[in-house]
């Protein structure tokens, strides 16, 4: 009976886990989808991330003064240059080249693209630490960009006007956010994990609210309020709350288990992207995103593998 008492709090932890990384999926997905929305009424790419980001920064000013609490002992100039760089090309470039793609390519494809960082990960961390790559593995990368070409060219025969820029900005925010996952590691195992992601996403905002004030005047900010409650749910649903309920599932189900019921998120966003922006769903398009997941999918179990 003890035993049996015992493990209802560990599953309901494991249930809590599973439901916070869903919730996370679901919140990273809809992103696409306001900026999507926000664009209807011509804001442009650097306004909107401005906006997101200074509606984001008093939550993670809030996260890194009780993370300095818990950690009293200061950074050093190594661990500040490190929380910079990696803010600015994880989360900063990524975010703005996320943004500017959004103009040209659906949600779907977007977020499809966006989903391929494990694959440049492995890529990455090979040429970096000098690993060789399975076959296995090498076999499912092959199958994740076939899958983005059939939604590629789902895309071209709905809306041929500038997909390839589109894709290809979206593919590089993907590239660096790669590379901020590999370095990354070596970042928040000095400093911990809540303190570096606030550290480093108050590095974004700044960014974001210097490069709109160098490019735009303050009259740009007179939009309209669909623009500004866009902004708003994008800061709470598809920023702040993510950020956090991923790192709580991560602490209850562990990384790999959460990266893995995050594949649900290129789902997601196609089936908001249907709904909320009337984006078509075709035999190619759901071709495309099978083959993309099920790469994806093959490499991530056999990371958790190689990592146990």
């Amino acid at each position: 009976m003890a035993n049996h008492s015992s493990s209802i709090p560990a599953n309901r932890d494991v249930l809590i886990g599973v439901a916070f990384a869903l919730l996370a999926a679901v919140g990273f997905s809809a992103k696409a989808i306001l900026v999507k929305l926000a664009y209807l009424d011509r804001v442009d790419a650097v306004t909107l991330l401005a906006l997101r980001m200074a509606f984001s920064v008093p939550f993670f000013i809030g996260v890194a003064l009780w993370a300095e609490r818990q950690q009293p002992a200061p950074l050093d100039r190594h661990d500040r240059l490190l929380v910079v760089a990696l803010g600015l090309v994880g989360y900063y470039l990524s975010s703005f080249l996320d943004f500017l793609g959004l103009q040209y390519i659906s949600a779907g494809l977007e977020r499809l693209i966006l989903f391929l960082y494990p694959t440049m990960t492995v890529l990455l961390t090979a040429l970096v630490y000098r690993r060789a790559i399975g076959r296995k593995v090498v076999a499912a990368m092959a199958l994740s960009y076939a899958g983005i070409v059939l939604v590629f060219l789902h895309d071209v025969g709905m809306k041929p006007g500038g997909i390839a820029l589109g894709a290809s900005l979206v593919f590089a925010s993907t590239l660096s956010y790669s590379i901020y996952l590999v370095g990354a590691g070596h970042a928040i195992a000095r400093i911990g994990a809540a303190r570096f992601t606030a550290y480093a996403m108050i590095v974004v905002s700044a960014a974001s609210l210097l490069q709109f004030g160098v490019t735009h005047p303050l009259s740009t900010l007179d939009l309209p309020l669909r623009v500004y409650q866009l902004a708003i749910a994008m800061a709470l649903f598809s920023t702040v709350l993510p950020v956090f309920l991923l790192s709580f599932a991560i602490r209850r189900i562990g990384s790999g288990s959460a990266s893995l019921i995050g594949s649900v998120g290129p789902v997601s966003t196609i089936y908001l992207a249907y709904v909320f922006l009337g984006e078509g769903l075709s035999l190619l398009q759901l071709a495309g995103s099978a083959l993309v997941l099920g790469g994806v999918l093959i490499i991530s179990l056999n990371s958790k593998r190689e990592g146990k």
